[in-house]
């Protein structure tokens, strides 16, 4: 008898186990084993996963539309990336992440729907100060690339661009894939002897994109932004980006889910709704949707929870990202007026050696500076704030700026992942071909900056062209 009973709790534990493995919290004991209440049942046309600038952007649209959406935002605001510092004593706004928008059309209608108005970006010149940061000390001798030799190797990129409209709507890229696209950057810049350029574009970026795929530096580096560059940028006329998020959110108001994160997703065909238990601030909630929206970075740890079929799971490993922070502080004893920038004296194109302060720059509110820092790889906050804080002493001791002390932050946040990309080799054997394709797959479509481009403009202009088989 004893024989029987080891036997059946050894077959019951194997059981278990079983069910332990086949049961993730994708597809059963979250969503099996808790009970919803009606009240915290809600039923929407769309559910939008992320409620960044995709995210707001593509809830707005479908409002707009006649949908019934809701949009679960890990923040306890709207934006994502776009970040502003209002100064306590001084009262003036200071914009830290999304700074600028394009001009386009798409990017004025959504302000003027949202009741934001806009004014052209200004950026007030400074005396900059180049410097190495390894050592805190000047770097002498280096100065920007010539107007005359930045403008031919503008003209020489925009010629190549133009061999590439299709980069225009995203990563729609002919089979094969043309061979400059897949060239290392730094090869197509030696080339092509656009060395000019590189600082410039590096400048923009404030990754090494030395190191990507060309595709990736001409979707960034567009004929779209190069326009902006020279006829001008819009803003806020507040010069509060944040704006644009708070007269979204009132728009919204309770289809929006703050602080919020999915739990489990069912994307079972069989059934009439897609379904997605979310924990929230007051609670557990299950939404039904006919369509989902994923607005959210592809990261497989993104994603605990999600029923990923085998498909997606392999795209979106393949991903890799980098790393960037955004801060502002003060005490440090940068003098006004003065951007002091990092320098690599011995590099190629001079770009620093990253992980490393970016540049220190004035925010417009006099006391407080803008620093960005950018890394290769992810760090934790307080690594990042460490390094800063290390680099400032540097620039002291280095006597670069003998009067930098050491900072105090008053504003941060990580836009960590950043820039998302595949290997040549992957983007070659049409990674994006089979990406894209998972568009209205399982009813689900994907946007965001993984998807096109990392710029809100350009991403509203993206998610656009997906609205229409959304709202069907």
């Amino acid at each position: 008898m004893a024989s029987l009973l080891g036997a059946t709790l050894k077959a019951f534990r194997l059981v278990w186990i079983c069910l332990a493995i086949t049961l993730p919290s994708a597809y059963g004991f979250e969503k099996r084993s808790y009970e919803y209440k009606p009240e915290d049942i809600i039923t929407r046309d769309v559910c939008i996963i992320g409620g960044g600038s995709t995210g707001t952007y593509s809830a707005i649209r479908l409002r707009d539309m006649g949908k019934s959406v809701v949009v679960v935002e890990k923040k306890d605001v709207l934006g994502g990336h776009t970040n502003t510092y209002v100064d306590p004593a001084t009262h003036i706004p200071i914009d830290y992440g999304v700074i600028d928008f394009h001009n386009l059309s798409i990017v004025t209608d959504y302000f003027t729907r949202l009741n934001v108005p806009w004014t052209t970006a200004m950026f007030p010149s400074t005396q900059e100060l180049y410097v190495n940061f390894n050592t805190g000390k000047v770097v002498d001798g280096f100065a920007p690339a010539g107007q005359a030799a930045f403008a031919q190797a503008l003209d020489v990129w925009i010629s190549h661009l133009e061999k590439y409209p299709y980069l225009s709507n995203g990563f729609f890229l002919p089979d094969p894939v043309p061979a400059d696209l897949l060239l290392p950057f730094h090869d197509f810049v030696k080339k092509y002897s656009i060395d000019a350029l590189v600082y410039s574009m590096f400048e923009y970026r404030q990754i090494n994109i030395l190191v990507q795929p060309t595709l990736y530096v001409m979707m960034n580096f567009n004929l779209d932004l190069i326009q902006n560059i020279l006829n001008g940028f819009l803003t806020t006329a507040s010069h509060d980006n944040s704006d644009i998020y708070r007269n979204a959110l009132a728009i919204l108001e309770k289809d929006v889910l703050l602080s919020s994160h999915v739990i489990w997703t069912d994307r079972d065909s069989s059934s009439e709704y897609v379904k997605v238990g979310v924990e929230t601030p007051s609670g557990r909630k299950l939404i039904q949707a006919k369509k989902l929206v994923i607005t959210i970075p592809p990261k497989l740890s993104n994603f605990k929870g999600f029923d990923l079929s085998q498909n997606e799971s392999s795209l979106f490993g393949q991903f890799s990202n980098v790393a960037y922070y955004t801060t502002i502080v003060k005490h440090d004893g940068i003098p006004e007026n003065l951007s002091v920038v990092n320098i690599g004296p011995n590099t190629p194109w001079n770009l620093p050696t990253l992980p490393a302060i970016l540049s220190i720059y004035p925010s417009g509110d006099p006391g407080l500076h803008e620093v960005k820092f950018s890394s290769p790889y992810e760090l934790s906050d307080d690594a990042v704030k460490a390094a800063i804080v290390a680099e400032f002493n540097q620039l002291h001791t280095g006597g670069a700026v003998a009067s930098a002390t050491t900072p105090e932050f008053v504003a941060f946040d990580s836009h960590t992942p950043f820039e998302f990309s595949v290997p040549a080799d992957a983007i070659k054997d049409g990674f994006y071909k089979k990406l894209y394709a998972l568009q209205g797959q399982q009813r689900t479509w994907y946007t965001g900056a993984a998807w096109d481009v990392h710029d809100s403009s350009l991403l509203w202009q993206f998610t656009e062209t997906l609205l229409p088989a959304i709202a069907a």
